[in-house]
């Protein structure tokens, strides 16, 4: 991996300094990558606790801190409870934190997760067969469609080519609507489930579009890996699960959760006052080392894995997303069995609220 050093960048790209040295998170040159800028490491290091004006929020950065804010009762706001609805979504994972999220079909659940038939009020229902197996065949045939149109070209780019569709066209089938049309260009547009509120998670793909992107990106960089998980037995389903939750960690989509103190909480870098915005930044605590041993190495079958960054297991948005990596990959081995970066392509995501690679372009054959 090259070297993480901000001090060889123009000036224009390193991360502007707040008063008393702190990075600006919204300032000019945070974006194009904070990985690489050192602005989550300068922030874990020198200010773990500190005010972005910018952001209008108290920021934490280390792991230990960020897991007290999503799961202490000291805490409020998305995605844990009912807190009132604020100016800006808190996603985690790929849950939007909607206070109406309703289930898929049957409370469909991904291969590996185990949910209760009475899982209580944090977990969704679980599937029925004839269920899952609806939301199982939209998903692959979706993605066997997107992936033969791919199959006979020179050159092609997955992000606008295979992610952008997969997840509106799988959404629109699995929710019972028509089959989607995969010869108009997918839109952004919410899919309306029959009883579904407003809220609802699975009905906004464009950060299981990223999500995908970045697992596509981080399973091709790797061809042993990808040979590995091109099999058809039990082990290579559960390689393709940990390489999800390993690309939730390393790659999030969603960079920053928003909590708010119920009352004063004492952290790693000082005290949060009652009442205070606070900003989670997940990209930062998903890296940090003192949690996660080589933390920007991408390794599906690490030890220290931790599902805490990857959102609620019943999020439908969830379920999705791991049904759309695992057998979106799937239909591209099979279509293109030797799929690889074109000549000279490396790919580079970019943003620090949500956050994707740009393009991921491929030699089919």
């Amino acid at each position: 991996m090259p070297a993480d050093r901000s001090e060889a960048l123009p000036t224009a790209r390193r991360p502007h300094r707040l008063a008393g040295g702190q990075p600006g998170l919204l300032e000019p040159g945070a974006s194009t990558d904070p990985y690489r800028l050192r602005l989550y490491r300068v922030l874990r290091t020198d200010f773990p606790l500190g005010y972005d004006p910018g952001l209008g929020a108290w920021l934490l950065s280390r792991y230990a801190d960020v897991a007290l804010a999503l799961t202490d009762p000291r805490f409020t706001g998305y995605p844990h409870d009912g807190a009132p609805r604020g100016p800006v979504p808190a996603p985690l994972g790929l849950c939007r934190g909607s206070l109406v999220c309703t289930p898929l079909p049957g409370g469909v659940t991904a291969p590996g997760l185990d949910l209760s038939p009475d899982p209580g009020p944090d977990k969704g229902p679980r599937a029925t067969p004839a269920s899952m197996a609806a939301t199982l065949s939209a998903v692959e045939r979706t993605a066997y469609v997107l992936a033969r149109r791919i199959a006979g070209r020179d050159r092609a780019d997955l992000v606008g080519e295979f992610c952008r569709w997969l997840p509106a066209g799988a959404d629109a089938a699995a929710a019972g609507l028509s089959y989607p049309d995969l010869n108009a260009p997918p839109r952004h547009a919410v899919h309306q489930r029959p009883g579904g509120g407003t809220g609802d998670c699975a009905r906004h793909t464009g950060l299981r579009e990223r999500a995908l992107a970045s697992f596509l990106a981080n399973m091709l960089d790797d061809p042993d890996l990808l040979a590995a998980a091109a099999g058809s037995g039990a082990g290579a389903g559960m390689l393709l699960g940990r390489a999800w939750t390993e690309t939730l960690r390393r790659d999030p989509p969603v960079q920053i959760v928003l909590r708010r103190t119920r009352t004063e909480v004492r952290v790693s870098g000082g005290t949060l006052p009652g009442g205070a915005p606070v900003a989670c930044l997940i990209g930062a605590a998903g890296r940090d080392p003192a949690r996660f041993a080589a933390p920007d190495r991408f390794d599906p079958l690490r030890a220290d894995a931790d599902p805490l960054l990857t959102g609620p297991a019943g999020c439908p948005a969830a379920l999705l997303g791991r049904l759309e990596a695992e057998h979106g990959l799937r239909a591209l081995l099979a279509a293109m069995p030797r799929i690889r970066w074109a000549e000279g392509f490396r790919p580079a995501s970019s943003g620090v609220l949500t956050r994707g690679p740009r393009a991921l372009l491929v030699r089919p054959s």
